[in-house]
């Protein structure tokens, strides 16, 4: 099987630099951007799989402004079938950016959208938080009461679920809001419609039936932007990072992981725990009381603070104490209101 290389890069004299994707290290992180004589090498992609080998490695990025000293544990790798075309474009330089809806006020945690983060290798660059405004939609002349099913995606229905009730309309799900208002414009159906933006409406000829019909009104979504190339970590204004990990085996260790940010002051914003889908199971021995079977699960982690600050440098590399696995899906400047 032929193996998938990046190019990996050794510094023996200078110090080492910071990289987003960085994998279980024990030695320090630190920023600093000056270069020495580089000795090129590869890497298989094969090192991030269970079980393999240990493997102390250097590397640089393709703008040559960040490397990185890691040891790679490894972790199961996530099912590799791809369902997001814009995942695709963004990694095959077909577009620069996607935006990716990570929760919502009323409907929560997009679970299926965080397996995503871990799936490919794009970096968070940004989030944004919006106010959302669903509509009813239908095709030209169509009214309220010829509508019997209308089309959107799950976290839309299940934000707009008791006005959808109260009308007696049947929810189907589709893959998202403005793919289900471009299904609808191209039935030429007078009995469904979908729930999406005004935006959605214009673009695609349709009648907007109601608007605002979620049931809340501080109905807000928080997106993260993701591209290629992570951005350059600053102190000018209030930064996030996000990170992911997976715990050792042993009493009291999630305790341990949080309280590296708590003992640096540094304000943890969210925290979401996922099944690792290829190893659901952790079976622990214990000679004394037999065997036990627990689910062994990612952490997902935002805190304030940009990796340009020493405490979250020192938090990081702490934290390595604790944890079988550790990826940075990056730090971006956090999404206020001035």
């Amino acid at each position: 099987m032929a193996l998938r290389c990046v190019p990996i890069v050794f510094c023996p004299h200078k110090p080492l630099h910071w990289v987003s994707d960085l994998g279980s290290s024990r030695g320090r992180i630190v920023l600093d951007l000056r270069f020495s004589k580089l000795k090129c090498l590869a890497l298989g992609a094969e090192d991030d799989k269970p079980g393999a080998k240990k493997t102390l490695t250097w590397k640089i990025n393709e703008d040559g402004t960040t490397v990185s000293r890691a040891f790679h544990k490894g972790l199961r790798l996530l099912p590799s079938k791809l369902t997001r075309f814009y995942y695709i474009n963004v990694e095959l330089w077909l577009v620069d950016k996607a935006i990716l809806p990570i929760e919502n006020s009323v409907g929560g945690s997009i679970h299926r959208n965080y397996d995503l983060l871990l799936r490919h290798r794009l970096h968070i660059v940004r989030e944004v938080q919006l106010v959302v405004n669903h509509c009813l939609l239908a095709l030209p002349g169509v009214t309220m009461q010829e509508v019997k099913r209308v089309f959107s995606h799950d976290q839309a229905l299940a934000q707009c679920e008791m006005t959808l009730t109260n009308l007696g309309i049947i929810r189907v799900s589709a893959d998202d809001s403005a793919g289900a208002a471009q299904m609808v414009a191209l039935s030429g159906k007078r009995d469904i419609g979908a729930i999406a933006s005004a935006r959605a409406a214009a673009l695609y000829g349709l009648d907007i039936l109601a608007d605002k019909i979620q049931d809340e009104d501080d109905n807000i979504t928080r997106y993260l932007v993701l591209a290629r190339k992570p951005i350059i970590p600053r102190t000018d204004r209030v930064y996030k990072t996000s990170v992911v990990f997976t715990l050792e085996e042993g009493p009291g260790m999630l305790l341990k992981a949080l309280a590296v940010f708590s003992l640096r002051d540094i304000n943890l914003t969210k925290m979401e725990s996922r099944l690792q889908k290829g190893r659901p199971l952790r079976v622990v021995d214990d000679s004394n009381r037999g065997s036990a079977m627990y689910f062994d699960y990612l952490f997902y982690i935002d805190f304030e603070a940009s990796m340009a600050e020493l405490r979250a440098q020192n938090a990081l590399e702490h934290l390595q104490e604790y944890v079988g696995f550790l990826r940075v899906l990056n730090f971006y400047p956090m999404d206020i209101i001035l």
